[in-house]
């Protein structure tokens, strides 16, 4: 498996060029309104109420929102654990939200990403639904992964992620690696345990906040 070299800076890493991923919630203006199924507005309300819990719960713990220096850390030290390039500290907010990123430098020639997502792209959403650890060691590997607007992209080809679910119950985000590289099989559960034992280290780090 080929290793990339983690970046040093111990700081937030700034890119002016940051790509911005396409959203799928976008609709044509020069269309007459749109009224959703009524399973799709259940849907709505579902997550909606998440949301509500999960600010909820946040704001008591005193978990910071948006970019932060020992998230940072924690997705740089997973990163190089696993020989990836990207690391992130995800939480699902209003959009995907990286309070902790590492990333190659601006000048190495890889995609340089921004801090936030939209909420339904990558594969951090299924980690969400399914309250489980995916390990996708080859993203093309399965026709109901391989079809993402990060795949295209950011050009990935691996990714490890594992949820964080808070003692209640409730879950707060993700932790997740990608690659533009594909991984051998046989690594998977290495890796998968990678980002699992790295989502109860924010956890651990979470717990340890001063609550409000």
């Amino acid at each position: 498996m080929s290793q990339h070299p983690s970046d040093p800076c111990r700081t937030p890493q700034a890119a002016p060029s940051a790509r911005s991923l396409p959203r799928r919630d976008m609709r044509d203006a020069t269309r007459g309104p749109f009224t959703p199924p009524a399973a799709i507005t259940s849907r709505q309300t579902q997550h909606a109420s998440e949301l509500a819990q999960r600010y909820e719960l946040l704001n008591r713990l005193g978990v910071p929102t948006v970019a932060n220096e020992d998230f940072d850390d924690l997705a740089r030290d997973m990163a190089a654990q696993a020989g990836f390039l990207y690391g992130f500290v995800n939480l699902f907010l209003e959009q995907q939200t990286f309070v902790g990123l590492h990333q190659p430098p601006v000048d190495s020639g890889y995609v340089i990403v921004g801090r936030t997502m939209s909420r339904d792209h990558g594969w951090c959403p299924e980690v969400m639904d399914r309250r489980k650890a995916l390990p996708l060691h080859d993203v093309h590997a399965s026709p109901r992964f391989s079809g993402n607007a990060v795949v295209d992209a950011v050009g990935i080809r691996s990714y490890f992620g594992a949820p964080l679910i808070h003692d209640s119950g409730t879950v707060l985000g993700t932790v997740c690696v990608i690659d533009p590289e594909k991984r051998p099989l046989a690594e998977a559960r290495r890796l998968r345990d990678i980002v699992i034992n790295a989502s109860a280290q924010v956890m651990d780090h979470i717990a340890r906040a001063p609550v409000r």
